[in-house]
């Protein structure tokens, strides 16, 4: 009875052994590969010195909105209508001042970028509002928790049909700018290096 016992127990090991030793090597790589976490190749040469574009604008700032990407944050002015007529000029200043009256606007950061776009935020016919925007408060409707590198927003106003925003920032880091059909799309990397 002693020697059966021990006869199965033996076979149930010897069992167990080969079972685990069937499963075949890929499939212990699959799981090792997913639980490591591996960087991600950012888009490098973006620099940081001033951008612009000098088309004007036929239309309206209604929006601007801002996303977290893995690379970078970005920051959206939507103008419907436009087409791919929006000029821009996006820079770091020392200090955001407010075209027309000069008045200095804080924005919180590390370093601020002053974003200007070749459109108004009212209606040039009727001069009703077409952005909600306030001066010198932050962006409506923008909310930058968990943001990585954006840490303010600033409406600076809209004088002589350009559009005036502050971008606080965590640090002076590199950046885009890209004009697509009927908005301005500024993204700030999260680092100079070219991982995320």
């Amino acid at each position: 009875m002693v020697r059966i016992r021990r006869a199965c127990a033996t076979l149930a090991l010897v069992g167990a052994t080969v079972a685990v030793a069937a499963v075949p090597a890929g499939a212990a790589q699959v799981t090792t590969a997913r639980s490591t976490t591996q960087a991600t190749a950012c888009p490098t040469g973006w620099g940081s010195l001033a951008k612009s574009d000098a088309a004007s604008a036929v239309a309206s700032v209604t929006n601007v909105r801002t996303g977290r990407h893995t690379c970078f944050d970005r920051m959206v002015v939507d103008v419907p209508g436009a087409g791919s007529g929006v000029g821009y000029t996006v820079q770091y200043v020392e200090r955001l001042y407010q075209d027309g009256s000069g008045r200095h606007i804080p924005v919180a950061g590390g370093a601020v970028l002053e974003v200007r776009v070749t459109a108004p935020a009212y209606d040039p016919e009727t001069g009703a509002a077409t952005y909600p925007g306030r001066v010198a408060r932050p962006l409506p409707g923008v909310d930058l928790t968990g943001y990585r590198t954006f840490r303010d927003t600033r409406f600076a106003g809209s004088f002589e049909g350009d559009t005036q925003i502050g971008l606080g920032v965590r640090a002076r880091l590199p950046f885009r700018v890209q004009q697509l059909d009927d908005r301005v799309i500024v993204d700030v990397a999260h680092s100079w290096t070219a991982t995320g």
